[in-house]
């Protein structure tokens, strides 16, 4: 279609300005670059657009490197939505490659959304934390922008996207009740944890927790001999009794932490594996929600 409007513009004949009218009334194609972007553009558009991953499914969106079949998707679509923080740089190299930087619409999630601010590598400048799909209140904020910037550009079904958007923050919000609910009687005070990736500051922002340590410096990358003695040592200043590694990526990093210092070990999803559906961001936020449950039980029974 962008290619077709492009003409259209450019001035096309009109047999080509009719094709490209009767194109437009086709759902409009939506591409997303991370997995939780899937479910929540597949849960406002429902069957009136169609959701196209950038990048296939399988792949780790940690330092991605773009290929061919990538240029050909995105030049497939009509909007993208993005990250636009640092989890999805990838993308924006790729829009340029395909020629579509000045012309294709971007979405960005996080506008609205209150960043938690991280130190970077030595040397480098302070920077924000990318993972606020992570969490259910950041995660509602993103599917309220999506909705409106998709109805903006989607004006015929601008009142049915809110209405989606609106009913499945409910089904979110409903999520983190049910755990608020069941955690409300249990003793935070003896809860201190360290985390083998700085993906879950918002998860645990939400029910008033905090990361003592990160043990990973960058996405992907495992911290040096002298990180990680750092980072044991300042594991055991603050008496951390749990350790909180990543469910698809862990690192045997995390047998070596849990052994110089008694840690108990537990797993989050990063929510960036497996396939594409609707229904991942809530089955995996539903997982992540249990297991602190269980993490913050255990550390208020260890006192």
């Amino acid at each position: 279609m962008a290619i077709l409007m492009r003409l259209f513009r450019a001035g096309a004949p009109a047999w080509l300005a009719l094709w490209a009218g009767a194109l437009s009334a086709a759902p409009l194609r939506v591409g997303v670059t991370l997995h939780p972007y899937y479910s929540f553009a597949a849960n406002i558009v429902g069957d009136r657009a169609e959701i196209v991953p950038l990048i296939d499914a399988g792949n780790n969106p940690h330092n991605y490197t773009p290929q061919p079949d990538d240029m050909k998707r995105v030049m497939s679509m009509d909007v993208l939505i993005v990250n636009g923080i640092g989890h999805d740089e990838w993308a924006f190299a790729i829009v340029e490659a395909a020629g579509r930087k000045d012309e294709l619409p971007l979405i960005y999630a996080n506008d609205g959304v209150s960043l938690i601010p991280i130190a970077a590598d030595e040397g480098q400048a302070k920077v924000v934390n990318p993972h606020t799909f992570v969490s259910t209140t950041a995660a509602i904020q993103q599917v309220y922008t999506i909705a409106k910037a998709l109805g903006e550009i989607d004006a015929a079904n601008a009142d049915y996207y809110r209405d989606n958007a609106r009913a499945y923050a409910a089904s979110i919000r409903r999520l983190k009740a049910e755990f608020a609910a069941e955690l409300a009687d249990v003793d935070a005070a003896s809860f201190r944890c360290a985390t083998m990736h700085g993906a879950y500051g918002y998860l645990m922002q939400e029910f008033g927790l905090q990361v003592v340590a990160v043990i990973e410096p960058r996405h992907g990358v495992e911290p040096t001999a002298r990180q990680l003695a750092d980072t044991i040592e300042k594991i055991k200043a603050a008496d951390v009794n749990v350790l909180f590694a990543e469910k698809y990526f862990a690192s045997k990093l995390a047998d070596t932490i849990k052994e110089a210092t008694g840690v108990e070990m537990y797993s989050f999803s990063h929510m960036s594996d497996g396939e594409y559906t609707p229904d991942l961001f809530e089955r995996e936020m539903r997982a992540n929600l249990a297991t602190l449950a269980r993490a913050m039980r255990a550390a208020a029974a260890s006192r």
